[in-house]
């Protein structure tokens, strides 16, 4: 045990000196609670596996281990602020707390649970520039979420295949259509060819609608230099507003993530989580919860993060944990799983809802989450319609309807052939 990291009469630990955290710790076979939580305390701050020779200031940087609690395998860690890069770095943060400590053999589960950033921090960190009151404005969409899609099948398309897929969804009513995670510059869908082709498609879409539509390209790259390319590109062939980027947040990284934010702070920044189930899934004895994630997400820059279905969808995680994250992306002040943050307001970061939604589950979704600032992207639930991608875009923006008319769909269908045909699939897809 090292002592030297434990403190269990820690003063005022919200004093705003400390990040905190707390973890679910299952030491190995043998050995204490405290013993382990002191290791990892020592791993993620000035220490080593043995206690070593140290100067009085870096002393006074030890990790605190603050409270146990033993029944429920539930330690409280304070890190010193003073250890974190002053340039307002996620990924250095988390090279402490979600870091070599994940591969301690001390341990036979770690898990990071939750959070808290103080006041002090929050001020060194970026957060959103653009969220949902851009984007509303942008789109001229009030009063409901905003219906977007995922263009299916993810990958495979040619680039007038896909473009004309965006197009149909567009001209259906949708208002935002993403590209998927590993969508990039394939030889059948060239990158800089694709986005010719979409913005061709807004154009018709928008000409027809006579309404204001909206592309997330995914920017990330195998360096910065191919990223800032097809960033300055995307920027160079769009009308301003009516672009994302997208950066798969956990595959390219955090620094792609920041850089993005910092390069190019009025785009609306797309934060896909693909990869992050490795971590966060709850059956994972190793990792950290959606709800850290998605507080460094914010912290970052990200406009939009996908926040995972509450249950509802095809994804895997709870309703509780869900709602909790989308509502800590976006909030002034939430209660966490242990923690309540208050952002000191930092501008929210909108939350994304795709992965087996259809027409039929939007309401759900919709109670669910509590409010309407949040985007859908209904992959399959838009594109799988047997009318194809229009009338499944159709269908969607009926179900909106009746929802804003407190009229049940199945009413509304009656009328509506698109959502009748929606409901009849789905249903027996068992959707």
């Amino acid at each position: 045990m090292q002592k030297e990291y434990i403190n269990l009469k820690l003063k005022n630990p919200e004093s705003g000196e400390y990040l905190l955290s707390v973890f679910h710790l299952i030491p190995e076979k043998g050995r204490d609670i405290l013993d382990a939580a002191s290791e990892v305390a020592a791993e993620s701050s000035t220490g080593s596996n043995v206690k070593v020779t140290a100067t009085k200031f870096a002393s006074s940087l030890d990790a605190q281990v603050y409270k146990v609690d033993r029944k429920k395998n539930l330690v409280w860690i304070a890190f010193p602020l003073r250890i974190f890069d002053r340039g307002g770095n996620v990924q250095n943060i988390l090279t402490y707390i979600a870091g070599n400590i994940f591969g301690m053999a001390q341990v036979q589960a770690l898990r990071l649970l939750d959070v808290w950033f103080p006041k002090a921090m929050l001020k060194k960190y970026d957060g959103p520039k653009t969220s949902i009151k851009e984007l509303r404005k942008y789109l001229n969409v009030y009063d409901r979420p905003i219906l977007g899609t995922i263009i299916k099948p993810k990958i495979g398309l040619k680039t007038h295949e896909f473009a004309e897929k965006a197009y149909q969804f567009w001209a259906g009513g949708g208002d935002f259509v993403k590209h998927d995670e590993p969508q990039a510059d394939q030889d059948f869908c060239p990158y800089m060819k694709t986005v010719d082709a979409i913005r061709k498609a807004m154009n018709r879409a928008e000409d027809e609608t006579g309404r204001h539509k909206m592309h997330s390209f995914n920017i990330s790259s195998s360096d910065f230099d191919t990223m800032k390319r097809r960033a300055e590109y995307i920027i160079k062939k769009m009308r301003p507003g009516s672009f994302c980027f997208l950066v798969d947040g956990i595959t390219a990284g955090w620094m792609a993530l920041q850089t993005a934010r910092r390069l190019w702070p009025n785009v609306f920044l797309h934060f896909h989580r693909a990869g992050h189930g490795a971590m966060t899934r709850l059956e994972n004895p190793i990792g950290y919860s959606v709800l850290v994630m998605t507080k460094f997400g914010r912290l970052a820059g990200s406009s939009g993060i996908h926040t995972g279905t509450a249950g509802i969808g095809k994804m895997a995680g709870t309703k509780e944990e869900d709602v909790t994250a989308a509502h800590m992306a976006l909030l002034p002040k939430v209660k966490g799983l242990f923690f309540e943050q208050d952002w000191y307001g930092m501008k929210g970061t909108v939350s994304i809802a795709s992965g087996g939604l259809n027409p039929t589950k939007l309401k759900a979704y919709i109670e669910a989450i509590g409010h309407t600032d949040f985007i859908t992207t209904m992959g399959g639930g838009v594109h799988a319609h047997p009318g194809g991608t229009k009338m499944g875009a159709r269908a969607l923006i009926q179900a909106c309807e009746a929802w804003q008319k407190k009229v049940s769909i199945q009413k509304y269908a009656k009328d509506h052939l698109e959502l009748a045909q929606a409901i009849e699939f789905y249903t027996k897809k068992g959707e």
